[in-house]
C-alpha cells in the first residue's frame, strides 16, 4: 500500500474521505475507554469539533462517512510521552513534522518531546516554539530542568510551566548532583508537574555502551551495571520523601529498579514509572555481532530483567508505557558500536510489540493496554481532565463531547515489521523483520483521518446505506466548529 502520510495532511486526499468537517459514523467497533471503564460494542459519531455520540447503534444520514469497524478496537487516540523529535538542531535525524508522521502512523494523537535539543528547552520562548510548530497533532514540550541540561544550575521553572510545558526531565543525561537534584525536586513541586528522570549514575557508566554481562565480555565493550540505575531511584525517593514532587521513572531496564518503584508505591510516595518496548522483548544478546540497532539507553539486559518488567506491568508498578522513540542517521548507527549513538525508533511499531508483550501473553487485556497508552500518561502529563490548559480538553479519553482523537486497532492483524511502515525521517529499529499481530489501521485526529492502513475497503458514505433500506435519521447534523487553539497559562 501506498502511504497516506507522504504528505501530512488529509488522508482522503482522493476523496474517499470527503471534505473536511464531515461527519464520521464508526459503527460497531470494540469501544475501550479506559476513564470511564467503558467497553462495549457499539458506535461512535464523531464531527471535527468533537464527539457527538456514542451507543449501541446510531442511525446513518445522508451526508456522513461510514466506517465497518466490526472486529476493530476503537481507542481514545494513544499518548505518548517520551518520545525524541530533534528539532531544534537535529534536524537530520528527525523533525516535528516527519516525527508527526510516525506519531499518527503508530496510532498517537498526543507526544511529550523531550528536551534533549540543540538547544536544550531550556527557555519560555523554546517550549513555546515547540507548540506553535506542531503540525495536526498534539505535541507538547518537556521541558529542562537546569539550564542548558548541564546539572548545574535550575531552569526557570515557574515561567516554563506557564509557557506550556507538561513537565520537567534532563532526559539524556541524570541530574547527577544531589543538591541540586533536592532543589529541582522542590521547584517542580510547586508547579504540580512531574520531574521525569533519566536514571543513570554516571561515574558507573562512564565508557560502557551496553549491559554489563557476558556479552559485552566476550565483545570487549565497557559494560553498563543494573546498579547505576538502582542507585539513581533509590537516591530520588529518599530526596524526595519530605518534599512530595511527583518523581516519575523513565525506561525502566533492571528487575530490581522495579521493586524499587513498587515498595515506594505501596508506601504511598507519588513515583510512578514506564516502560518501552524493546525493555519488554529484547535482552542484550541483541548487541551481539556489535549491532548498534540494539544499543541504546538505558541498555537491553537479561531475561530476568524483561520477566520482571512485563510482571511489573501486569501487577500494576508500571502504569505507562512509552517508546523512547530516538531517531538517528544511518550513517551515525554504522559508527563502530562504541561511537554510535543509543536509540531506536519507537512510535510506528509500538501498539504491536507491546500486545506480543502483554495481551498476547496473557500478562493483562486489552483494556488495560489502552489505559497504559492513553489515560495514564496524560495524567502523568496533567493533560487528563477538561480543564487541561494545555489542549483543547482532556486528551486520552473517548467521551461524548470529548475531543474527536481517536485510534483504529485491528488486533489480529498480523503482519511483519519492515521499512514501509517506518513513517518518520529514520529507521533504525532491530524489530525488522518481526512478525507481529495487532495494527493500527486509523488515526483521527480532531474528527479528521491523519492515517489509514487499509481502511478504504471498509468505508461507504450514508447514501448508500439509506437506498439499502437503512432509512433516513431524523437528527439533523450539528455545524462544524474549528478547534482552539492551545493558550499559555496565565
Amino acid at each position: 500500500m501506498s502511504h497516506p502520510y507522504e504528505e501530512l495532511g488529509p488522508a482522503h486526499s482522493d476523496g474517499t474521505w470527503g471534505a473536511y468537517g464531515t461527519p464520521i459514523l464508526i459503527r460497531g467497533g470494540r469501544v475501550i475507554n479506559p476513564s470511564t471503564k467503558f467497553d462495549k460494542v457499539c458506535d461512535v459519531l464523531m464531527h471535527a469539533w468533537g464527539i457527538e455520540a456514542i451507543s449501541k447503534r446510531i442511525a446513518a444520514e445522508p451526508g456522513m462517512l461510514v466506517i465497518d469497524a466490526e472486529g476493530l478496537i476503537v481507542a481514545p487516540g494513544l499518548v505518548d510521552p517520551h518520545v525524541h523529535l530533534r528539532q531544534p538542531g537535529g534536524e537530520h535525524k528527525e523533525t516535528l513534522y516527519t516525527g508527526a508522521r510516525a506519531a499518527l502512523a503508530g496510532g498517537f494523537t498526543t507526544v511529550c518531546c523531550m528536551p534533549n535539543t540543540t538547544p536544550a528547552l531550556d527557555s519560555p520562548e523554546l517550549v513555546r516554539y515547540v507548540m506553535d510548530a506542531a503540525p495536526y497533532i498534539n505535541i507538547f514540550p518537556v521541558a529542562a530542568a537546569t539550564k542548558g541540561r548541564k546539572g548545574e544550575e535550575l531552569a526557570e521553572i515557574e515561567l516554563l510551566a506557564k509557557a506550556g510545558a507538561v513537565g520537567f526531565s534532563d532526559d539524556g543525561d541524570c541530574i547527577a548532583s544531589a543538591g541540586i537534584m533536592a532543589r529541582v525536586l522542590t521547584a517542580v513541586a510547586r508547579t504540580g508537574l512531574a520531574f521525569m528522570q533519566h536514571c543513570q549514575e554516571p561515574t558507573l557508566t562512564r565508557g560502557a555502551s551496553m549491559h554489563a554481562g557476558a556479552i559485552s565480555l566476550r565483545l570487549g565493550l565497557g559494560g553498563w551495571p543494573r546498579v547505576a540505575e538502582e542507585l539513581i531511584i533509590e537516591r530520588d525517593i529518599r530526596l524526595n520523601r519530605n518534599i512530595g514532587c511527583r518523581y516519575h521513572v523513565q525506561h525502566i531496564s533492571s528487575a530490581d529498579s522495579v521493586e524499587l518503584v513498587k515498595r515506594a508505591r505501596r508506601d504511598g510516595q507519588p513515583v510512578t514509572a514506564e516502560a518501552s518496548p524493546h525493555h519488554l522483548h529484547l535482552t542484550h544478546e541483541a548487541c551481539d555481532g556489535y549491532n548498534t540497532l540494539a544499543k541504546v539507553n538505558p541498555p537491553l539486559r537479561e531475561k530476568a530483567d524483561v520477566q520482571a518488567l512485563r510482571q511489573g506491568v501486569a501487577d500494576g508498578t508500571i502504569t505507562i508505557l512509552a517508546t523512547d522513540h530516538a531517531p538517528h542517521s544511518v550513517d551515525e548507527k554504522q559508527l563502530p558500536f562504541e561511537d554510535a549513538p543509543f536509540g531506536l525508533v519507537g512510535l510506528e511499531t509500538a501498539v504491536p510489540l507491546y500486545a506480543e508483550a502483554l495481551v498476547h501473553t496473557g500478562a493483562i487485556s486489552w483494556p488495560r493496554l489502552i489505559a497504559l497508552l492513553t489515560t495514564e500518561p496524560a495524567k502523568l502529563c496533567g493533560l487528563d481532565t477538561e480543564m487541561s490548559w494545555q489542549s483543547d480538553g482532556a486528551v486520552g479519553v473517548l467521551v461524548e463531547d470529548g475531543r474527536a482523537d481517536v485510534t483504529l486497532i485491528d488486533p489480529d492483524r498480523k503482519w511483519t515489521i519492515d521499512e514501509s511502515c517506518l513513517a518518520g525521517k529514520s529507521k533504525n529499529t532491530p524489530f525488522l523483520g518481526t512478525k507481529v499481530r495487532g495494527r493500527v489501521v486509523g488515526t483521527f485526529v480532531q474528527g479528521e483521518l491523519r492515517y489509514e492502513h487499509g481502511l478504504k475497503d471498509r468505508v461507504r458514505r450514508a447514501e448508500a446505506l439509506t437506498a439499502a433500506g437503512g432509512g433516513k435519521a431524523p437528527q439533523a447534523q450539528p455545524t462544524p466548529r474549528p478547534a482552539r487553539r492551545a493558550k499559555a497559562r496565565s
